[in-house]
């Protein structure tokens, strides 16, 4: 398939990711169509077309299906029926076993365990019973999350290994009786991620490893080159690479891991789309994970992965917004050299929302380092 012309990428999301995604294929001629379910927060705006409708109108599915070549996802949290509705009439990437597998704590943790990736020790619970059961066999500290739909730490508690049962017991009735996975509390030195592209024919690409700090749950900031050990950088490629290929998987994939402090390298999520973590690669790489997300799913060669600058990328959320609708005044972080700016266009900033990220390069790790807490002076923020 080659690019140009009146070929439709569709995406399903009306997200950042989703715009993101739209530059890079409207810069390589291609047409977006954006599905948005309805999200009105202003990000997709960058699509050729929105499609304002909810998952679950047959109209929009007509519409949608109808219009474009090939279909991909900007997130995960989509309804099963509608992924499989769509995948029956057009090519949708990643497949939509893939996209719920991910969407789903205990089908994700599952998918691992059987195909031999090490995971946190885990358990599933569906009752009070099972409940205190689960936290009881892992003897140890553990976090317990919603089974489906979470992320940024929503949808999650911890408790300590000895936690008593009337604690327990109004601990579970805040998951509204929900299955949920009960995973041990890793003692954790570092999180990483690893971002892969792979094409219908197999070919791969992989990024280099990322190192990721959080803050409140939320991705704050990330770091390239990983200050890691290579062996553990090298390890996490082979594992990502591998997960791709048990997928058969067809577009951008993220894979984030835990390396804990006894030097246990474990994954802890996978994302079937471009990632927060990868957001540097639109400008430190030669071709961006958007880009190659396009071309994995649009049947292209896939592009070079070569980072062409240490950089760290930082999110911008809400809260460094003075009000919901005014923006930060960013000329002390411009007038940096190596900076770049995104904005995504979402109308309201909230608290924890992500509204942008900066990206800063530089000769060395140790000068982009120095730029990024520069920044974070600017915007009242702690220290990286």
């Amino acid at each position: 398939m080659s690019s140009g012309g009146d070929e439709w990428v569709g995406v399903l999301g009306g997200g950042q990711l989703g715009r993101m995604l739209s530059l890079d294929a409207r810069k390589m001629g291609f047409k977006v169509l954006t599905w948005t379910g309805g999200d009105r927060s202003g990000a997709a705006a960058t699509a050729d077309e929105l499609l304002d409708l909810p998952f679950d109108d047959r109209k929009a599915l007509e519409i949608f299906t109808s219009r474009v070549k090939v279909a991909t996802v900007e997130f995960e949290n989509l309804p099963s029926d509608t992924l499989e509705e769509v995948e029956q009439r057009i090519p949708l990437y990643p497949n939509s076993l893939t996209v719920t597998t991910c969407q789903h704590r205990e089908r994700e943790k599952s998918f691992l365990s059987k195909n031999g990736f090490a995971c946190t020790p885990f358990r599933i619970a569906n009752d009070l019973d099972s409940f205190k059961a689960g936290i009881a066999e892992l003897e140890t500290d553990v976090i317990v999350k919603t089974a489906e739909f979470g992320y940024d730490g929503k949808g999650q508690l911890k408790f300590s290994g000895d936690s008593k049962d009337g604690i327990l017991e109004e601990a579970w009735m805040k998951f509204d009786g929900g299955r949920v996975v009960i995973e041990e509390c890793i003692s954790l030195d570092v999180e990483l991620s690893v971002i892969v592209a792979r094409s219908a024919m197999g070919e791969v690409v992989c990024y280099d490893p990322v190192e990721n700090i959080h803050r409140n749950h939320i991705l704050d900031i990330s770091i390239v080159p990983a200050r890691i050990p290579e062996e553990i950088l090298q390890q996490a490629e082979t594992v990502a690479l591998a997960i791709a290929d048990a997928f058969q998987y067809v577009g951008t994939l993220a894979v984030e891991f835990f390396l804990s402090s006894e030097g246990r390298l474990i994954v802890n999520e996978i994302a079937p789309r471009p990632h927060n973590s990868g957001h540097h690669t639109i400008n430190a790489c030669s071709c961006s994970q958007f880009e190659n997300q396009v071309r994995a799913i649009m049947g292209l060669p896939l592009g070079s992965t070569d980072l062409l600058s240490p950089v760290v990328m930082m999110n911008l959320l809400g809260d460094v917004w003075p009000d919901a609708r005014t923006a930060p005044d960013w000329s002390n972080i411009l007038s940096m050299s190596g900076t770049s700016l995104h904005v995504y266009g979402k109308r309201e900033a909230r608290t924890g929302r992500k509204m942008g990220h900066v990206t800063f390069l530089g000769n060395d790790q140790e000068e982009v380092l120095q730029k990024v807490n520069k920044a974070r002076e600017f915007l009242k923020l702690p220290k990286a």
